[in-house]
């Protein structure tokens, strides 16, 4: 299958990097808005064209799937763009803003018969899988606490007075969309939906959240997200139950997994997996999925997703932090 992207930044070249060490997809090429960029970023990753119009990539008949790696504002428009041209497309998280875009892609995606997948690739890893299948280990589950406390350089940019996509509104920046998705993905895949969802931001001078807690009410469990893009902690993530806590270097990264009994005190190394670039997994998957034709896969992602919107959407406009998507 023939791959191209929208996007030129680092996250694309990271999952290009994947994508070649994966071997499932060729490059066919990249789109930007000047040609300049998109052809230099072709070349760099061995393409053989490249795109500066959405309509012809949307027509092209050497493209099979888009990945698209824009600021998350833009990705609906694209999304359906390339939906309506017959691609299968691969969005970065989060993959929309509303979950009336979410259906409307989704269902244009069947209309097409092509697959849309939403990009989160800590769900994916070796180390995830094993927490997952540990966690009865744990017995009744108390709390937990799913961190993802990571200091952007892009802060810098905005106190100086730039405005950068990640805490621009107009983008549907800030910390819930950008570093939140991440541990409610870890909540969702291991938990379920919660019964309720309580935000608690720390607006920036724009309204946007720099910070925040989310708290995940569940039948005996109560789940506490941290994430920031105004801080940094090295803590692990803790899963807390009756026999004993399961913890995770990180809930984006996830590499490592530990049990302490909680009569004994003993700790234990359970799993340990360091890759140097963790979209391999995903990239497997979506192509497992893909060449398969696995709808019944296909459709536990898209349920998952969608779960995971409807926290991120509600709790989001329960707190007036409002976007363009929202509106239109």
């Amino acid at each position: 299958m023939r791959l191209a992207t929208i996007g030129t930044s680092k996250i694309t070249d990271s999952f290009l990097q994947a994508v070649k060490k994966s071997g499932r997809f060729d490059y066919a090429g990249a789109y930007s808005r000047t040609e300049e960029k998109a052809r230099s970023f072709t070349e760099k990753h061995h393409g053989s064209t490249w795109f500066t119009s959405l309509e012809a990539l949307a027509a092209s008949r050497d493209v099979d799937v888009v990945y698209v790696a824009s600021p998350n504002g833009l990705h609906f428009k694209q999304v359906k763009q390339m939906l309506s041209g017959g691609k299968h497309v691969i969005c970065e998280k989060p993959v929309f803003v509303t979950r009336r875009e979410f259906d409307e892609a989704f269902e244009l995606a069947e209309q097409n018969h092509v697959f849309l997948f939403e990009a989160i690739r800590n769900i994916q890893t070796p180390v995830f899988h094993r927490l997952k299948k540990e966690l009865p280990r744990a017995g009744r589950l108390r709390s937990a606490i799913l961190k993802q406390i990571q200091y952007s350089s892009r802060y810098d940019q905005f106190l100086s007075g730039h405005m950068t996509n990640i805490f621009s509104p107009e983008f549907a920046g800030g910390a819930l969309e950008d570093l939140g998705v991440y541990p409610i993905y870890v909540a969702v895949a291991l938990f379920g939906t919660p019964q309720e969802a309580t935000y608690f931001p720390v607006r920036l001078s724009n309204g946007i959240d720099g910070s925040g807690t989310l708290v995940l009410r569940y039948d005996g469990l109560i789940c506490t997200v941290l994430f920031s893009k105004i801080a940094h902690s090295e803590s692990p993530s803790e899963i807390h139950g009756e026999k004993g806590t399961l913890s995770i270097n990180s809930a984006s990264d996830i590499a490592r997994l530990e049990w302490t009994d909680a009569h004994t005190k003993e700790t234990k190394l359970l799993a340990e997996h360091v890759s140097d670039n963790d979209k391999l997994y995903e990239i497997h998957h979506f192509a497992d999925i893909l060449e398969q034709n696995d709808r019944a896969e296909y459709r536990q992602l898209r349920d998952l997703s969608r779960s995971v919107l409807q926290i991120v959407e509600t709790v989001r406009k329960e707190n007036g932090i409002i976007f363009p998507n929202d509106r239109n």
